[in-house]
């Protein structure tokens, strides 16, 4: 979080939930991202062996004010475009670009036929067709479109076979994650004792066998796996310090492998703020908003709760591990490019929204004028300056040693 403003507001997701808490909001409900920024956006490969851009990052996720996600997703923009040293104009285009693709999206979808609304979806060729037209009308420029073929190429290469040849090797006839301390630690390093190592074992074993209850389906091809290998890897800058395992399977010979992350679920940043959800687990609350609010979910999406051979019982949810996903690199966007990506991620955030909640009632709330987009627009514009000083207090707290006295819990200082 240290590294940058934007990298600090990728990780303060807690606190731009502490500030937008308080302040006036609607009554308009739909399943929150609840972490909504450019980041946060991307492709990834669908179960029918497609590429569609999404929402990728649901940890936070959970039922609130639609508002909540706009916002955020408009104060990214700002942020990243203050990081890139764009012009004042430029950074209100982009941010304005981000608000009313959002709206214009949501008053298609408010007309559409219910099915239209449901089942739509923005796939990788589309996004071709749609920034190549951007750049005939002279509104993308192109290395934009250079960026996005790059990003599409790498996203099709980044399949369960990648993976594995990147991340595994055999060892005695038996095949094994590669250690790559600290980032990716093997159970038998971690574990040395080989009985607590049995019990780790054992209870990944227990995880699938009813995580398979969580699945689509009656007939699920994890049934067909058996499990191999597991290692423990270090997240990023929000999953820091949570406990998340790649697990290898292998299905009719080592030659067919499935690659899974299990990754600790909890609490959302939202719920202290918003009240107690209807989930039993953490990892039953992410998985089920991600399924409702993406256009198509991993076939392997689902969720566990396991009690570790330390005795700590966790929340987990389950999926695969790099299957077609790619994003964009905002410190490499240009000024025509990044308005360009801003409406594209309104239009699909929106998307979510109008599977999630009410999008009559949404676009009712929208209007037709700029009164919503201005009102979004200034709001990112004086959220980035308060992330700016959030982000110089957390540098000096860092550098004067009183940062591990301060608690999240507590107020803003």
């Amino acid at each position: 979080m240290s590294a940058s403003p934007f990298a600090f507001f990728r990780g303060a997701a807690l606190l731009m939930a502490s500030d937008l808490a308080p302040a006036p909001h609607t009554d308009i409900t739909v399943q929150l991202c609840g972490d909504a920024h450019l980041s946060n956006f991307g492709l990834f490969g669908t179960p029918e062996r497609g590429l569609i851009f999404d929402m990728n990052d649901f940890d936070e996720t959970f039922p609130g004010p639609f508002e909540w996600d706009l916002k955020r997703l408009a104060t990214s923009f700002a942020v990243a475009g203050r990081q890139r040293g764009f012009s004042t104009e430029e950074i209100d285009a982009c941010v304005r670009a981000s608000v009313t693709g959002y709206r214009k999206a949501m008053r298609r979808a408010a007309a559409a036929h219910v099915l239209d609304a449901w089942y739509d979806r923005f796939d990788a060729e589309t996004a071709r067709r749609r920034i190549r037209a951007e750049r005939d009308r002279r509104r993308a420029d192109d290395e934009t479109v250079a960026r996005l073929d790059a990003v599409v190429k790498k996203a099709r290469r980044r399949d369960r076979m990648r993976s594995f040849a990147k991340l595994v090797r055999a060892e005695d006839g038996q095949l094994r994650i590669v250690p790559r301390p600290p980032l990716v630690t093997p159970v038998e390093d971690l574990l040395p004792d080989a009985v607590a190592q049995l019990d780790e074992v054992g209870i990944m074993r227990e995880l699938l066998s009813a995580y398979q209850g969580t699945l689509p389906g009656d007939r699920h091809p994890i049934s067909e796996y058996r499990y191999r290998h597991m290692a423990r890897t270090v997240g990023g800058i929000g999953s820091v310090g949570t406990r998340a395992w790649v697990i290898l399977l292998s299905g009719r010979d080592d030659t067919d492998p499935l690659l899974l992350q299990a990754k600790t679920a909890q609490p959302s940043v939202l719920e202290r703020f918003l009240g107690p959800g209807a989930h039993e687990t953490e990892g039953e609350r992410v998985v089920r908003g991600q399924r409702l609010v993406q256009a198509a979910s991993d076939l392997f999406l689902g969720w566990q709760q396991v009690t570790g051979a330390d005795g700590i019982t966790r929340d987990f949810y389950v999926r695969q591990l790099h299957d077609g996903k790619g994003g964009i690199d905002p410190d490499t966007m240009s000024p025509r490019g990044a308005a360009l990506y801003a409406r594209i991620c309104g239009e699909t955030l929106a998307r979510g929204h109008a599977r999630s909640g009410d999008r009559v009632e949404i676009d009712g709330y929208l209007g037709r004028g700029r009164a919503f987009e201005d009102a979004i627009c200034a709001f990112a514009d004086s959220y980035a300056d308060q992330n700016d000083r959030d982000y110089a207090t957390f540098l000096e707290s860092l550098a004067s040693g009183r940062l591990p006295s301060i608690s999240i819990e507590g107020s803003r200082r």
